[in-house]
């Protein structure tokens, strides 16, 4: 059977882009050959009726789930509840804004035949210039703190093997960090460029304020989340052999040395 691939996507008072990202996922799975689907769209307490329009997009195609949030928690809690509750070997996650392009999936899918982490690298960013300059210079902070080689820890285009989630411990604004924690687990990680459009219908939720201070904050706990993090591999042990009836021991030896009938 197909491996089937689980896409992540929160929503907060978005009401007019589920409909057109569901379109643009459903024309990049039906052209992708070996893969199944779901979207698990995650309404994060909206209150411009998005949560409506996903039960709607839900009735009408069997590939989207629904899952709402009674208030607001954050993009982080939206985007770990759509991953637990997800059944897919791969995971992705696109911010639910429309920037981000499911077309780059299947690039996605490529290099999680071979790493464990995939995560995107906005190219020729669609934002204004006040956000792409306190974006760069939050990665560099972090960059010189974590040390964990990500360019771009806010986009939102992302890619997991399955292995990759338990590993992640849930806290507001954990959706940066996720590439810290998948490094602290031994998991492999590879960028990959992606494409970014310019935000077409609603407003964005962040701001200097709750990017700066919240993001400083979450940063000093990230670094010491990172010396504490316990993690282990399980060896996979294999069964035992069983051991040869000593009736048919000499048989055995014979066969194996070309004697026998």
């Amino acid at each position: 059977m197909p491996p089937l691939v689980s896409v992540v996507v929160p929503f907060y008072n978005e009401k007019h882009n589920p409909t057109l990202l569901a379109e643009r996922l459903d024309a990049v799975f039906d052209s992708l050959e070996g893969y199944t689907c779901e979207y698990i769209f995650v309404n994060d307490g909206s209150t411009d009726g998005t949560g409506a329009e996903l039960d709607r997009i839900a009735s009408a195609n069997p590939r989207v789930k629904a899952l709402h949030f009674r208030q607001n928690s954050g993009q982080s809690a939206a985007l770990v509840a759509g991953m637990r509750r997800s059944e897919g070997e791969y995971i992705l996650t696109l911010d639910g804004d429309l920037q981000n392009d499911p077309a780059d999936f299947p690039r996605f899918l490529e290099l999680l035949q071979e790493f464990d982490c995939v995560c995107g690298v906005r190219q020729h960013r669609q934002d204004v210039w006040l956000r792409t300059f306190s974006s760069g210079v939050a990665n560099r902070v972090r960059n010189r703190i974590l040390r964990d080689g990500i360019s771009d820890a806010g986009c939102g285009a992302k890619g997991f093997r399955r292995a990759c989630i338990e590993h992640f411990v849930s806290f507001n604004g954990q959706h940066r960090f996720f590439a810290v924690m998948v490094r602290a687990a031994g998991l492999s990680i590879v960028e990959c460029p992606v494409q970014h459009h310019a935000r077409q219908h609603g407003t964005s939720k962040y701001g200097i304020h709750n990017r700066l201070w919240r993001g400083l904050y979450d940063l000093i706990g990230v670094a010491w989340l990172r010396k504490r993090y316990a993690s282990s591999v399980v060896l996979e042990v294999a069964p035992p052999v069983d051991e040869p009836d000593s009736d048919n021991a000499e048989e055995l030896a014979a066969l194996a040395l070309g004697k026998g009938h």
